[in-house]
């Protein structure tokens, strides 16, 4: 099954709803950044948030960032989003050690830490990009970014995050959901949300008993009930080309790219957020160099 963003609204209009299944693109991007389970769990609540804030972006052209830095063992966890929704990432400390808070559960905040920010770069095709920045609230990511829309836009938001690891250390499931409360919502509606949040539980075990997004975001708006309007798929998305990382080498300045033709040997350059990998031959070193 592939990867999809459902967006929706409350029936009385105050409450925007967001859900997605993003087991594919989470499977993805820990395939390729080798992580261990801790990493994985943590990495993919990044990869799913990340993809949801993307698509909640207006600019065609435009793309999000989110950077996590919490001082943990996983060091800093980086996610690009492209409008759509579609992600990629790297961490930089793939292979960290398994933290549990109890036989079963894995310790993301631990893994994260919580001596840090959580940071939110807006490219929205203009001279400066936006950039949020807040002090994360428990390194679990789906606190720190509820934290993140209050404290930095503003916005009363919810926001939940699963990413279950199988025994096999492979991803079972990924996915959540993200609401907001628009200006004016009465307070009936606030009381409703909260009783349906608090009723619903923790996303992990819906992810696992086979909930879809549209199930998850019905379960969680209860008593409000939702009207879905959009549906968009996603996946894990590197837009690296030889183009790209030839400008990245020449960047370098002559005298690197000089020793690097200098070893007279095949220079191999691995995208850090997909396994590609572009190989360079002395001979091409030197037409970069033609071209400073």
């Amino acid at each position: 099954m592939k990867d999809y963003i459902v967006r929706g609204m409350s029936m009385d209009g105050f409450v925007k709803a967001v859900g997605i299944r993003s087991t594919e693109l989470v499977r993805r991007g820990a395939q390729i950044q080798k992580t261990a389970p801790n990493a994985t769990a943590a990495f993919g609540r990044a990869l799913t948030a990340g993809s949801i804030m993307g698509n909640m972006q207006k600019t065609e052209d435009g793309s999000l960032t989110l950077q996590i830095r919490g001082g943990g063992p996983i060091g800093t966890i980086t996610v690009v989003s492209d409008p759509v929704g579609n992600v990629r990432g790297c961490v930089t400390e793939p292979r960290v050690p398994l933290v549990e808070k109890y036989p079963g559960k894995l310790d993301v905040g631990a893994t994260v830490g919580t001596n840090g920010t959580l940071t939110v770069i807006r490219d929205l095709q203009m001279k400066e990009p936006f950039v949020g920045s807040v002090p994360l609230v428990s390194g679990e990511i789906a606190d720190d970014v509820t934290a993140y829309f209050a404290q930095s836009e503003q916005i009363p938001t919810a926001c939940a995050l699963g990413v279950l690891v199988d025994r096999d250390c492979t991803v079972k499931t990924a996915g959540g959901y993200l609401l907001q409360l628009l200006p004016g919502a009465p307070e009936e509606t606030i009381s409703a949300l909260e009783r349906g949040i608090q009723a619903a539980g923790a996303v992990t075990p819906m992810l696992e008993q086979g909930m879809t997004p549209e199930d998850i975001l019905g379960q969680v708006m209860g008593t409000l009930g939702v009207v879905f309007l959009e549906t968009t798929e996603v996946c894990y998305k590197c837009y690296c080309t030889r183009e790209r990382v030839e400008r990245a080498l020449i960047s370098l300045g002559r005298k690197e790219l000089e020793e690097i033709a200098g070893e007279d040997r095949e220079f191999p350059v691995e995208c850090q957020f997909c396994d590609t990998v572009y190989r360079f031959t002395p001979e091409d070193v030197r037409g970069l160099l033609a071209k400073l």
